[in-house]
């Protein structure tokens, strides 16, 4: 950016829509509703189920797909159905939304909290492997911000350990791991379509896929009640009521044909930052911005090593003075009241890198929306709030 460009100041929101709504979506949704309505039927059978269950597998690249309320509902699923107890081990990041941990912990599991990869931000596998007892009983990595974690090297662990590895894919529709998409690996992986997620399905909404179909069978049954059907309907496990409803099948599948255009348009955005970015030594921009990246949140560091400022005290500049709406994800999942008050709290010194992330991460307001001028604006914001933070402390 020419140095001599400056901007007026101008608000742009940190938007609680991720993905794009379009007619197509609330033409979806209505037929739905008017076949209702005309004719005199209810919202079951669930055809668009299927349809949107087999369309997300294929693109997935999974054998099998469970729609579910939410990916919550998909971990908690997953945590049951590999019968997580009390006793047993679940290892994570704590560079994540509370309930990558939380649906390990409502089963009665101790989470242990392993360190992150100071480029990738996601979980370390060779970090992973320290934390390993005879109690571990699951992996929960996350492809953060919708880079891939390292699948190779979760792999590798299961493949000496026996020990399941389920994705936290909340960010990761459409991402992709060496050219190849992700749905696949591990013994599964959970995606989110909740609002503010690249794909959304009328606000909540969720996803398990598997290669492994008696598991993948095993997690249908439970977000139904445990039923399995046939000549004579059954109870076979213990289930729940975690299913999406009929119109939110119906725009799930607009939503997902279109999602190779979101991401696009998302990656246009995120690389036109990382230009802008170049060069800027006290930010640290994030790794992989480029084809087979999710591109689910841009998410940057401010060094702290080299500026005497906290990031609250930059981020409070970049938000109430210069209007740009910048999120924190995360803080660390140990940070949280009530797995403080479970004693999570003391695990600074465990995961340092994780810890030092989780105090420098913002998420930069980049959507699908973003225009180039957007950008050129947050990165003029950026170096303004810089220079005014650094003159302050002179």
């Amino acid at each position: 950016m020419p140095p001599e460009k400056r901007f007026d100041i101008r608000e742009i929101p940190f938007g609680a829509m991720g993905g794009v709504y379009e007619q197509d979506d609330v033409e979806a949704a209505m037929k739905v509703v008017r076949a209702v309505a005309e004719a005199g039927g209810d919202f079951f059978p669930l055809p668009e189920e299927t349809e949107f269950q087999d369309a997300l597998a294929k693109h997935e690249g999974a054998a099998k797909a469970i729609a579910v309320n939410s990916c919550g509902s998909a971990l908690d699923l997953c945590m049951m159905a590999l019968g997580i107890a009390p006793g047993d081990e679940v290892i994570t990041t704590p560079l994540t939304f509370v309930c990558t941990a939380t649906t390990a912990i409502a089963q009665g599991a101790k989470v242990v909290f392993a360190d992150i990869d100071p480029d990738t931000m996601c979980l370390d596998p060779k970090n992973v492997r320290r934390r390993i007892t005879k109690k571990t009983k699951a992996i929960i990595p996350v492809h953060f911000s919708g880079l891939c974690a390292d699948i190779d090297g979760f792999e590798a662990i299961t493949s000496q350990t026996g020990i399941p590895v389920i994705y936290d894919a909340a960010h990761a529709v459409s991402a992709q791991y060496k050219g190849q998409p992700i749905g696949g690996a591990g013994k599964a992986s959970c995606y989110s379509f909740q609002s503010n997620k690249n794909m959304t399905t009328l606000g909540e909404g969720g996803a398990v896929t598997t290669n492994d179909e008696d598991f993948g069978e095993l997690i249908r049954q439970k977000k139904t009640f445990g039923y399995v059907y046939g000549k004579k309907l059954r109870v076979a496990t213990i289930g729940f009521n975690y299913r999406m409803t009929k119109p939110q099948y119906a725009v799930g599948l607009a939503q997902l044909a279109k999602i190779g255009r979101v991401v696009a348009k998302r990656l246009q955005a995120f690389q036109k930052m990382h230009e802008l970015l170049e060069g800027l030594d006290q930010i640290i921009r994030p790794a992989g911005i480029e084809q087979g990246h999710g591109c689910h949140l841009y998410v940057v560091r401010l060094d702290t090593d080299k500026v005497s400022f906290a990031r609250d005290a930059f981020l409070n500049v970049l938000k109430n003075e210069y209007k740009v709406g910048c999120g924190n994800h995360y803080p660390a999942v140990w940070s949280w009241e009530a797995l403080a008050n479970m004693g999570y709290n003391d695990q600074n010194a465990d995961c340092p890198i994780a810890a030092k992330a989780c105090s420098q991460v913002i998420s930069l307001p980049l959507f699908p929306h973003t225009t180039t001028d957007d950008c050129e604006y947050i990165s003029w914001a950026i170096r303004q709030a810089l220079a005014e933070l650094k003159k302050e402390a002179e």
